[in-house]
Order: C-alpha cells, then sequence, then structure tokens
C-alpha cells in the first residue's frame, strides 16, 4: 500500500456515524495513511472522551423549515461551512474523502467534489440517508454494509460496493465461548445507542422486576443516562436485582463475555458488533429515527434469524413474554448464536484496502 497518502473522513454528528468513521481513522493510520477527521459539535462530544484522539470540528446544520428565521440560519450555516471547508481542502487537500453520512458530513464533501477530490460515501443503514443520497451522483463509490439498500436509483447502483460493517478489528476478531444459562441465570445488557435510550430506564426496570417475581433470575448491566443513575440503581436495590449500571462507554467489549442476552436499540454499527460477537439480542428500533431507518435494520436482522425484534410500544406486552420463554430454554438464544455465527465482517478492512488501491492507482 502506498505510505502516507492524506486521507479524510467525515463524519455526522451522531454515534452511528462517528463510530464508524473512528474504527477507519485507527485503521488507515495503523496502515501507514496521513488521517484527518472532520465532525461538528456533535460528534464532537463523543471523539473527546476517546483519549489521544485528533479531529477538526466545523459547524453544521440540518435544513430547519419550521418558520423562515431557522430556515434561513441553517442556510447560512450550510453555506458558511462549504466556505470553510473548500479553505481547508486547499490547504489540505487529500487524495481521498470518505464520507460517511450525516449532515455534517455534507458540506466538506459536497467542497470536495467541486474541487474534483475522490469521494467515497458510506451508508451502513439498510436505507440510503439524505446527505449521502444528494452526494451520490458526486461519488466515486457508494461502499455499503449490505447490498440490500434502499433508495439508491438504478443509474447510480454500478457504484455500489459491498464491504461489510466498519466495526472495531477487536470486535471482529472477539472469540465467545457459549454461555446461556450456565448459572440458571439470564445476564442483560441494556444498550440505548450513543445518546442513550431515556426510555429503557424508565420501562424496562418494571418488567425486570416482574420477570424477578415470576421467579426468573437475572442480572442487569444497564447503559443509561448519567441523571438516571440514582433512581436507577436505587430501583434495582431497593428489589434486590443485581446490577451494574454505566454510562457512555466506547469499551462495550468488556461485557460481552458476562452476558447472555442484550436488549438494544437498532442503530446499524451496535447491531453489527452485536452479531459479529454472537450475543444474542432484542432490537428495539427508535421509533424517530429518519426514514424509519433503525426498524428496518431490526427487520432485516430478525429475517436472517439474527436476533428479536419488538417496537418501543409494544415493550411492556411482549418483553416479559419473550424473556419467560427464553428462561430455561438454552435452545432460543443458541439457535440465534448458530445464525449469527454463519455471519462475519472479517474482510471489511481488507475490502476497503482493495477500493483505495483501485481508486490509487486510478489517480495516478
Amino acid at each position: 500500500m502506498i505510505k502516507k497518502k492524506k486521507i479524510l473522513i467525515a463524519v455526522g454528528g451522531t454515534g452511528g456515524h462517528v463510530f464508524p468513521g473512528y474504527n477507519l481513522a485507527k485503521y488507515l493510520e495503523k496502515n501507514e495513511f496521513n488521517v484527518k477527521l472532520i465532525t461538528d459539535k456533535r460528534g464532537s462530544q463523543y471523539l473527546k472522551k476517546i483519549e489521544n484522539f485528533k479531529f477538526t470540528s466545523f459547524p453544521s446544520s440540518p435544513i430547519i423549515s419550521k418558520n423562515i428565521l431557522s430556515f434561513f440560519f441553517s442556510i447560512i450555516t450550510i453555506i458558511y461551512s462549504i466556505l470553510i471547508s473548500f479553505v481547508f481542502l486547499i490547504f489540505n487537500r487529500p487524495t481521498v474523502i470518505f464520507g460517511m453520512g450525516g449532515y455534517a458530513s455534507f458540506p466538506i464533501c459536497l467542497a470536495a467534489s467541486i474541487l474534483k477530490i475522490n469521494l467515497i460515501i458510506y451508508e451502513n443503514n439498510l436505507v440510503i440517508g439524505k446527505a449521502n443520497k444528494f452526494l451520490l451522483p458526486f461519488a466515486k463509490k457508494l461502499i455499503v454494509s449490505f447490498k440490500d439498500l434502499e433508495g439508491v436509483p438504478k443509474k447510480y447502483q454500478e457504484k455500489i460496493s459491498e464491504i461489510g460493517n466498519i466495526i472495531k478489528e477487536e470486535i471482529i476478531n472477539y472469540s465467545r465461548k457459549t454461555y446461556f444459562n450456565s448459572n440458571n441465570k439470564i445476564s442483560v445488557l441494556v444498550l440505548g445507542g450513543s445518546q442513550a435510550a431515556k426510555i429503557f430506564a424508565e420501562v424496562l426496570p418494571n418488567i425486570f422486576y416482574e420477570c424477578k417475581n415470576q421467579g426468573i433470575n437475572m442480572k442487569i448491566y444497564q447503559h443509561c443516562l448519567q441523571s438516571q443513575n440514582a433512581e436507577l440503581k436505587l430501583f434495582y436495590e431497593k428489589y434486590k436485582i443485581e446490577h451494574e449500571i454505566f454510562n457512555f462507554n466506547t469499551n462495550l467489549i468488556q461485557y460481552f463475555s458476562k452476558v447472555n442476552l442484550a436488549i438494544t436499540r437498532a442503530g446499524s454499527s451496535m447491531l453489527a458488533e452485536l452479531t459479529n460477537a454472537n450475543i444474542p439480542f432484542i432490537a428495539v428500533p427508535l421509533p424517530s429515527s429518519a426514514d424509519n431507518h433503525q426498524l428496518k435494520n431490526a427487520k432485516f436482522y430478525e429475517n436472517k434469524n439474527y436476533s428479536l425484534l419488538i417496537e418501543e410500544k409494544d415493550l411492556k406486552l411482549k418483553l416479559l413474554k419473550v424473556i419467560e420463554n427464553i428462561n430455561g430454554n438454552d435452545s432460543i438464544l443458541n439457535k440465534i448464536t448458530e445464525n449469527q455465527r454463519q455471519h462475519s465482517d472479517k474482510n471489511v478492512y481488507k475490502n476497503i484496502d482493495e477500493i483505495l488501491k483501485e481508486i490509487i492507482n486510478e489517480k495516478n
């Protein structure tokens, strides 16, 4: 691989965009590329928590149309961001830009296309995002986690390359021994996504309490908002439910050997990590996700028999019944694990290498 070529990675402000971008940056840095990562204020909140990782933050805004003033302000912010992107790219011209999706990635990717810089866009959901769809005509490649992607016009189908999910190498290489009810206990990892799911801390504890009343032995490892720590801890202690509470954590792998079930939002990166780690999970999609992409993600994994799906509106009605069925019946979780083992993203970085070589050699 050609050394010290400049690569720029532009990521949106949510964890679903930031963490694949970060994973890619760490891989490319290790392979002798000069890498810069661009995000916005929201994305910065995640990256600041990662020690010794440098990045650049630009202003960004979605197009807000609720009133004329908001619309005008958002357009001005986007134009300003495009202008400073031009200046940045003129002085830091990369060989390739990866656009990882989200509106924060849009200005610099658009500026790159005008400056004729090679643009690769990445989509890890099952429906293409708005920013990526707009950038598609200018992109050299659209790299995707799965070929079953909705929303790509036929004329751009030839740009698609299925590479897999850009997740941490340590998770791809993670080896997990089967661990189901070895102590007649269901150990549950509750994951609320990068922004935490407030409703999980409000609804799930009462369901776990009902499980305990029915004699189901459980231990809960729960991700929540920091403001919910005290109330959640008090509830579990009051009803003598084994638990461990944690807030934002980039090292979830420490919990993987401790649990036999996860309850999670349906962001594509999280579903991919759990699948690669062979952790059976119940996906609870965020109802307000753009284009309902989390529901589509969850249905895709359910159809592959990699997981179970419960919509948020049905949690109180269905989750207790699902846990009752799982309790004492290892075959349900074992079957999911067997199916998950049929999937691996171990070739994702090799696939990226091949695409980069192709584009760099073509440019030369």
